[in-house]
């Protein structure tokens, strides 16, 4: 398992230097045809990222967004990845920082490792189920961990493109809110995971590689991430669809 999770944490940092060095030299926007934006740096970086995830560990399925949205459709087994290769496209193309590269491992329904790569920042971020969670950047690498709330209520993360949503509102209103943070990407499971905040409601459709390899994260790190019905978030559903989910650091 530490091998696999070093391999994720590689393949993440290479997909990473892959996508900034496009953003540098500029690229074109184009759409699926659910109408979502899809750049180079989406294809190239999970070319990289499926191609070496399939020579080094060939008895586990890959199951990747863009292969998905084009038709090759990975069946999973009782092992698989699920690899965004470029979380946050919108942000990445508006040219906002907030951006990642998500690769996690599934292992009977659960997300068992993952590593998140944030290019804008030059940060790893990686994390094994019963061994810890990790942070990177250049030579420097420290462990990090959830915090429990602190007596003055609630940092919350939210999704940038969901901040004026009712539900959100609703939801928040049944808590104690210190501050509200609204940022794009897996970049709201890593501040939890690292400490930095306590509460991400997601009241809104995401797909099972937005999530994988952040939520392994956040859970190596002492967080856990529920249903609407207090169930862990499982992965190997119909259309790679999750429900609304909660994601907490220490609760």
């Amino acid at each position: 398992m530490q091998d696999l999770l070093s391999l994720a944490a590689r393949l993440a940092g290479e997909a990473a230097a892959l996508i900034n060095d496009i953003r540098e030299g500029g690229f074109a926007v184009s759409q699926k045809t659910d109408l979502s934006p899809v750049t180079v740096a989406d294809h190239q970086a999970e070319a990289l990222i499926t191609s070496g995830l399939r020579a080094a560990t060939p008895d586990i399925p890959v199951v990747a967004e863009e292969e998905v949205a084009a038709g090759r459709v990975t069946q999973p087994g009782p092992r698989f990845w699920l690899v965004d290769p470029l979380d946050g496209t919108r942000e990445f193309a508006a040219g906002r920082d907030e951006f990642a590269v998500c690769i996690g491992l599934i292992m009977d329904g659960a997300p068992v490792l993952g590593a998140v790569a944030v290019p804008a920042q030059g940060a790893l971020y990686f994390g094994m189920k019963g061994q810890g969670a990790w942070r990177r950047q250049g030579e420097a690498e420290r462990r990090i961990a959830a915090r429990r709330v602190p007596g003055t209520g609630l940092t919350v993360f939210a999704s940038r493109h969901y901040r004026d949503a009712p539900e959100l509102k609703a939801c928040l209103a049944r808590h104690k809110v210190a501050r509200l943070v609204n940022i794009g990407s897996a970049l709201k499971f890593l501040r939890l995971a690292e400490g930095e905040g306590d509460f991400y409601p997601r009241l809104g459709p995401t797909m099972e590689w937005d999530t994988a390899a952040p939520q392994a994260v956040l859970e190596a790190a002492g967080g856990v991430v529920l249903t609407s019905e207090r169930a862990p978030l499982r992965y190997g559903k119909p259309g790679w669809i999750n429900p609304d989910f909660f994601a907490w650091g220490l609760l």
